[in-house]
């Protein structure tokens, strides 16, 4: 099983920046997937940002250009930059681990709230 810490959360105003990280423990491979993903209060979780196992980062519609994903394999932790921030990006944001067999593994999530 792998364990995930989320961390950086917090209060900013509309156009400021944060970024979150993510540690991870336990058995992880650095081939493997990660992502980051939010959910607004009454809705459903959504992908943010994800990195596949070959590498590729993709992107939300919604943050494409103002988010930027990173990832640090010997720290075995991942990133979110945001910049450009907007009410709208208010939400818990959770950090993913998902495994060869598509098995998925949840952080407890950091609170990102953006006043106007």
């Amino acid at each position: 099983q792998v364990q995930l810490v989320e961390s950086g959360g917090g209060l900013v105003k509309a156009g400021g920046s944060l970024r979150l990280s993510c540690a991870a423990s336990g058995r992880i491979f650095s081939t493997n997937s990660m992502g980051w993903y939010r959910q607004a209060p009454g809705s459903q979780r959504e992908l943010v940002a994800r990195i596949t196992s070959g590498g590729t980062i993709t992107y939300a519609d919604s943050v494409k250009g103002r988010f930027t994903f990173s990832r640090d394999n010997a720290k075995k932790m991942v990133f979110l930059q945001m910049n450009s921030l907007k009410p709208e990006d208010t939400a818990v944001y959770f950090c993913n681990y998902r495994d060869i067999y598509g098995a998925d593994d949840w952080g407890k999530g950091t609170l990102v709230t953006v006043s106007s």
